[in-house]
């Protein structure tokens, strides 16, 4: 389907409908504004960013998509903190585990961002297939995801350790925290480089005709 037909531009106006829709209950009463504020005011800047070029640089609906998905992550986060988002208490509490993995599902599925950065590649350089392709798609992501840990590591120490910064943080207590995030960030881009490459591929090939 092109990406200029009248159906595909209702679709991305209907994704767009859906994050704000959640924007604004993550609005309503959250567990702290100033921790909605770490957590989804960047997340939020992003959000503008995608929306003010959307006439300059319009991404496949397959982007789109998954912009969407991880916007909403994100709003969801921020408005119960990675740490107590109520879902994955039930979780934590069925299958007796000892912390709430909100913050490892986010960051896996942060992972699907690869195929975001992998259009900008093909569609502004000249690298577009093969190894090269993967190599810089992956360690764009890697690196996003690495310098995110170093922000919040930063915040915490500015912040002085408060509780917003803690929230923040989400370690819960595991000093591995960082580690298990970029590892997650590292599994979710793979398989979402696996299972969308060929989708990804002929979208792209769309946009050429």
């Amino acid at each position: 389907m092109a990406q200029n037909k009248p159906i595909v531009k209702k679709f991305h106006l209907f994704l767009l409908l859906i994050v704000v829709i959640v924007l604004i209950w993550s609005l309503i009463k959250p567990l702290s504004y100033s921790s909605w504020a770490a957590d989804g005011g960047p997340i939020f800047i992003c959000l503008i960013i995608v929306i003010a070029t959307y006439h300059r640089f319009r991404f496949t609906t397959l982007s789109y998509i998954i912009i969407a998905i991880l916007v909403i992550i994100e709003f969801i986060g921020a408005h119960y903190t990675f740490a107590k988002v109520p879902l994955f208490d039930w979780i934590k509490d069925k299958f007796d585990l000892k912390r709430n993995d909100y913050d490892r599902f986010g960051h896996l599925m942060k992972g699907m961002a690869i195929i975001i950065v992998r259009e900008i590649i093909v569609r502004k350089t000249q690298i577009q297939k093969g190894a090269w392709l993967f190599f810089f798609s992956f360690t764009t992501i890697m690196m996003i995801a690495s310098l995110y840990e170093i922000v919040e590591m930063l915040s915490y120490k500015i912040a002085k350790g408060t509780q917003v910064a803690k929230g923040f943080l989400g370690m819960q207590g595991d000093r591995w925290d960082a580690e298990w995030d970029m590892t997650m960030a590292l599994i979710g881009s793979l398989l979402s480089y696996i299972i969308f490459v060929r989708l990804h591929n002929k979208l792209l090939a769309k946009i050429r005709k």
